[in-house]
């Protein structure tokens, strides 16, 4: 094990959440805030601390799969929790547990909250909030790796260990090079949004917050009332950015290299469908039962059930959980659609969370591989996708993939169940924790707020959301 690379590797992070917490620091100095002290504060620490971890060069800066692990695990840890101590010290969360569980679920992008009023936030820790999901989105030390040339060359194993998905290729021979295009792309749809958003005449800081949260697929909102609030236009805006920012990255790559048939994959057309699929069910679900809009208290149009359906359906599969409606007061079969797309989550190589649409094929491919050689056992039936066959290995991570999430997703509901929450409200809570998605059914719904769980469910649900922003491995 390399420790001196890890180190200071480590050093490098530190140092750029420096950078990171320059961006509240300067906003509180803007709106004249007090709480700028604290934001200074943490980056003199975090600064101190990088200096003496990079002052001296490791001798040896090769980096292997185990400490590509362990450098993605101690760096979102260490990130969080240094994140997490000027919302503590400036007291607008007085628990420290409460701090590290909104940070942990900005910086992993679930948009979980424990906080039932945000406007009474300062700015600075509204822009740290929603800042911290565009950080944490496409990755922070894929950031780093775009800016600061790490282990000669090696750092695949790092990109491998943080980057979603069941396989990770690059764009281009050079992992730094491939960071830099993955972070250009990233950059250029946040501005494009941040304009399109001023375009609908949303305020700036506004704009920059919603930007940042729907970029980084989180859903950090600066309005109690969410999305609802806000213009039809702009809630389409979201809308659309939502789905695109859930869709791999390397697509809008190949795009650009006017390779349009290996933009629009296997997995982007399944994705499209899926989302069109829910869409369509929920639009006549809502029209049917007569739904009313917890907003406007009048009963779903036709237009007003195809625009909230596709809002709240591209807000659950990015895993982005903004809401512009109660969709827990909706029927059974449509918070059923909800909860499934949920799970199943965005594209792999984008921002967004859940089991990855991806896996769900390879994952059906193989069950019918199994089907077909239970029937026929001497035939070699190789599994493909676009045309590639699939490697054992990636079929082998899939499937230890789900295993491994029913064994996190099993012990988390058990321990929630010791808490007053009922059985709806632990299982979602859960699941909207370890698919990175924000807002559950019950009383986490998307009126609802993760506030009242014990510390120690609180630890649990942290874990959970670790857990799923690193792939469980």
């Amino acid at each position: 094990m390399n420790f001196r690379m890890i180190r200071h590797i480590i050093g490098w992070l530190l140092l750029f959440e420096c950078v990171f917490l320059a961006v509240p620091a300067l906003t509180a100095v803007v709106y004249r805030e007090r709480v700028v002290l604290y934001y200074l504060g943490t980056m003199a620490l975090c600064g101190l601390l990088g200096w003496l971890c990079i002052r001296r060069k490791p001798p040896v800066t090769a980096l292997y799969a185990r400490e590509g692990f362990v450098i993605v695990a101690m760096s979102w840890i260490l990130l969080s929790l240094m994140g997490a101590l000027p919302l503590w010290l400036s007291r607008e969360i007085p628990s420290f547990v409460d701090a590290l569980f909104e940070t942990v679920s900005g910086f992993t992008t679930t948009g979980a909250s424990i906080l039932p009023e945000v406007e009474r936030l300062s700015h600075a820790a509204l822009i740290w909030r929603s800042f911290t999901h565009w950080v944490g989105g496409m990755g922070v030390l894929v950031f780093i790796m775009a800016f600061v040339p790490l282990s000669g060359g090696r750092n695949m194993h790092i990109m491998k260990a943080e980057s979603p998905g069941p396989s990770v290729s690059k764009l281009v021979p050079r992992v730094r090079t491939t960071a830099m295009i993955l972070y250009a792309l990233y950059m250029a749809l946040t501005v494009i949004e941040f304009i399109f958003l001023l375009c609908g005449r949303m305020s700036v800081f506004d704009a920059l917050n919603t930007a940042f949260s729907t970029a980084g697929t989180g859903g950090f909102g600066v309005r109690n009332d969410g999305m609802a609030g806000y213009s039809n236009y702009l809630q389409t805006v979201v809308t659309v950015f939502m789905l695109l920012f859930s869709i791999n990255f390397s697509c809008y790559y190949l795009l650009l290299l006017r390779r349009i048939r290996e933009a629009f994959n296997a997995e982007v057309r399944v994705f499209l469908l899926i989302v069109a699929a829910a869409v369509a069910v929920i639009t006549v679900d809502l029209r049917l039962n007569g739904v009313i809009n917890s907003v406007t208290g009048e009963s779903f149009t036709l237009y007003g059930a195809i625009h909230h359906a596709a809002f709240t359906v591209s807000s659950l599969i990015s895993t982005t959980g903004y809401a512009t409606a109660d969709f827990d007061l909706w029927p059974a079969l449509s918070k059923t659609v909800l909860v499934g797309v949920m799970f199943i989550g965005a594209c792999a190589g984008s921002t967004g969370g859940g089991i990855k649409v991806s896996r769900v094929i390879i994952a059906i491919k193989a069950a019918f591989r199994e089907l077909s050689l239970s029937l026929h056992p001497k035939q070699k039936k190789l599994l493909s996708m676009d045309g590639r066959t699939l490697e054992s290995d990636v079929v082998r991570s899939c499937c230890c993939y789900f295993l491994l999430f029913i064994a996190v997703f099993v012990p988390s509901v058990f321990v929630l169940s010791f808490d007053s929450g009922d059985f709806l409200t632990n299982f979602t809570a859960v699941a909207t924790t370890l698919n990175n998605c924000g807002p559950g059914l019950g009383a986490v719904g998307p009126t609802g707020n993760f506030g009242f769980f014990s510390p120690l469910s609180k630890l649990i649900l942290i874990f959970d959301m670790l857990a799923g922003r690193l792939e469980l491995l």
